[in-house]
């Protein structure tokens, strides 16, 4: 068994290693070179593996992504830093002015989207006769619908696109997932009967109807309205409040290393803190926390607490944060292949439920952009741009790894790669030309 350092030292040199080689040969935007060159690596080590199985380095590989907890890695451990870093380049006052799109978009269009979703993986299953209740679909459709913006905001550096777009896109993702966890919950929590939607992330589900100890417990609309109270809008007031105490401390000194270790600790207490605050029963929202504590510093802190130097001092290390967490994250989703014990058989499914979420996808796009059309005039191309870049990443794979061991997991966990490897790798290739296509080139 590989120690906690060795385990990182061949993550990173495995990161180098393939990231110089995309660079020098392939040279794809960089963590989809990476994602692609590490799921071609763990084809090669199990082709390696059935030809010459005496081989310790399939074992070797194996044991050491084994080892891995990759739902508390990503969200535990680096998704804090990620979003932070995201945020931080986020323009606010463009953010202000996109919020009711951004708003149903990230509410009324991930719960639309997840329905969507769920009830048309309902009907796939049975038309291939595999059981799967409603109710574990309807989970599927819950931890598939929000973008993941870790992979949103990595594609959008390669893309050039109206700014308005661009935050359209980049709010969306750093808010939806919020929602998306809470509907996760409530669902999963009718559909284990409460006992184990504590599982996935930051809540714990202990008051009222949720605590029934049977499938298809009833949930009623006031835990609906505390879990959401508690969960997302508990988290922004904690990013607020952190957010204004990094703000205060930066504003009072100029010394570029200690403002660094300032925004460090600021990601850190804040995420820690909201995991360990009950209130009635529930935790606040870690990563809506760090987003808002993100935007306040990016924003005002940048504005009028950083000189010029401590400004690109700061900015320019979180950057490389930002692109080792990233490449990272990437490699681990491509080598997931190795122990996710994936079903072949489930493939077919797989394959049709792409066009499923992404007409999903669509829907919760059009319906919220045409409710706000009728007063306010969107860019050209925001309805194919918006829908093919919602891309899924690591969050959707963490939540379906998150859930309890049972006959539908194989099939939901094999759906949810799929579907991500398909979102990073294809959507993330192709979203400049849909810009290309459908946005006037005078505003690109």
């Amino acid at each position: 068994m590989l120690s906690i350092f060795e385990i990182a030292a061949l993550l990173l040199v495995l990161s180098a290693v393939l990231s110089w080689i995309n660079r020098a040969y392939l040279k794809l935007p960089h963590t989809i070179g990476l994602l692609v060159m590490a799921l071609l690596a763990s084809f090669l080590l199990i082709g390696l593996h059935a030809i010459a199985p005496g081989l310790q380095v399939y074992e070797t590989i194996t044991g050491a992504i084994g080892q891995i907890d990759f739902n508390e890695t990503l969200m535990k451990g680096m998704l804090g830093f990620l979003l932070f870093a995201g945020a931080l380049h986020v323009d606010f006052a463009k953010l202000r002015d996109a919020k009711w799109s951004i708003g149903l978009m990230a509410t009324f269009g991930v719960v639309l989207s997840t329905f969507i979703v769920g009830t048309g993986f309902w009907l796939l299953a049975g038309l291939f006769n595999v059981e799967l209740p409603y109710i574990w679909a309807l989970v599927f459709g819950a931890l598939i619908s929000p973008t993941d913006p870790v992979a949103v905001l990595s594609i959008l550096k390669t893309v050039k696109m109206p700014k308005s777009l661009e935050t359209k896109i980049a709010g969306e993702s750093l808010f939806n997932d919020g929602v998306g966890v809470v509907v996760f919950t409530l669902i999963l929590a009718i559909a284990t009967g409460g006992a184990t939607a504590h599982a996935m992330m930051d809540t714990t589900l202990l008051a009222g109807p949720i605590m029934a100890t049977t499938p298809g417990a009833s949930i009623g609309v006031l835990d609906v309205v505390e879990l959401f109270m508690v969960d997302a809008v508990g988290g922004g007031v904690l990013g607020l409040i952190a957010g204004w105490i990094g703000y205060q401390m930066m504003e009072r000194i100029d010394e570029p290393a200690i403002e660094i270790l300032i925004s460090l600790a600021l990601v850190a207490g804040t995420y820690a803190i909201a995991q360990r605050i009950d209130i009635l029963g529930h935790h606040l929202s870690g990563p809506i926390a760090v987003v808002v504590a993100g935007l306040m510093i990016g924003n005002k802190g940048a504005a009028f607490a950083m000189s010029d130097k401590t400004r690109e001092a700061l900015f320019g290390f979180w950057e490389m944060i930002d692109e080792i967490l990233n490449s990272v994250l990437f490699l681990l989703i491509g080598l997931e292949l190795l122990v996710l014990g994936l079903s072949p058989s489930f493939g077919i499914i797989t394959l049709i439920a792409i066009p499923l979420v992404l007409l999903a996808r669509l829907c919760a796009v059009y319906v919220p952009m045409k409710a706000l059309g009728t007063f306010k005039t969107f860019t050209q191309g925001a309805i194919p741009v918006l829908t093919w870049g919602g891309v899924r990443g690591g969050i959707s794979v963490a939540l379906a790894l998150s859930l309890p061991d049972n006959e539908y997991k194989p099939l939901i966990l094999t759906a949810t790669y799929g579907i991500v490897v398909f979102s990073i790798i294809v959507q993330g290739l192709t979203i400049k030309n849909v810009v290309q296509r459908t946005v006037d080139p005078k505003l690109l």
